[in-house]
């Protein structure tokens, strides 16, 4: 695909959103998925390899949070995998102060090439478990946002998100559109570990019938310290 079919589909979508991209921005996508598409082919970073459908499941997806976002917020995006959210959030949000936060090195090497390809800046990234970085003075509690996407059920996103948010912080929870069992499921975790739902926001992405769902989880008070708790245990056993 070339960049100016490319600029036409996302801003075609992105109207829909009212959302707007300069072409400096539109140029940094357009490598970006083009850097995504290469790498996948000696790692697995996506099952998504369509262009049509990188713009739309990847791109458009993740900026439908930034809405939630304040400005000159600290960001940690947790499980960033190929760097969604985090990416296309610092590219068109140059205010946010972004760390991305991955257990598979593979995956930061491939975000590494993508920050100095598209020179992006404050923007950091880990190699780390949820469950060992929450645990960190340097990351606990130090943060505005915490967000994730498609990493986990929400009691267990929970327990990785909350220890990095500040009191008064939000949790964005990037989620398909059936999301009200989990979030009962969920509801004593998200009290024990110091948050309280928000808002829940259901919507299809445009020009589409894929529906998603955005939970925000607001900070009230301090995480016990006993959580995150030790690797694996926040999957094999959600705090129920």
């Amino acid at each position: 695909m070339n960049i100016e079919e490319f600029s036409q589909i996302f801003k075609s979508y992105l109207k829909d959103l009212k959302l707007e991209l300069n072409e400096e921005q539109i140029q940094k996508f357009y490598t970006y998925m083009n850097l995504l598409i290469e790498w996948n082919e000696k790692i697995n970073l996506t099952a998504i390899t369509k262009p049509e459908e990188i713009i739309l499941k990847h791109f458009v997806d993740c900026l439908t949070i930034s809405k939630y976002i304040g400005k000159n917020s600290t960001l940690i995006d947790v499980g960033t995998g190929a760097g969604f959210p985090g990416i296309p959030l610092k590219i068109y949000r140059s205010d946010l102060k972004i760390t991305l936060m991955d257990s598979l090195n593979k995956r930061i090497n491939f975000l590494n090439e993508v920050i100095k390809d598209l020179k992006l800046e404050n923007i950091e990234t880990i190699h780390a478990r949820a469950e060992e970085l929450g645990k960190n003075k340097k990351y606990r509690e130090q943060f505005d946002i915490a967000t994730s996407r498609a990493v986990a059920n929400l009691s267990t996103l929970s327990e990785y998100l909350l220890p990095f948010i500040k009191v008064g912080g939000k949790c964005i929870c990037m989620k398909g559109a059936e999301v009200d069992d989990e979030l009962k499921t969920a509801s004593k975790a998200i009290e024990i570990l110091g948050g309280k739902l928000k808002n829940k926001d259901i919507f299809t992405l445009p020009q589409s019938d894929l529906g998603r769902s955005i939970i925000v989880l607001e900070k009230i008070k301090s995480t016990p310290g006993k959580f995150p708790r030790k690797p694996g245990t926040p999957a094999k056993e959600p705090i129920a």
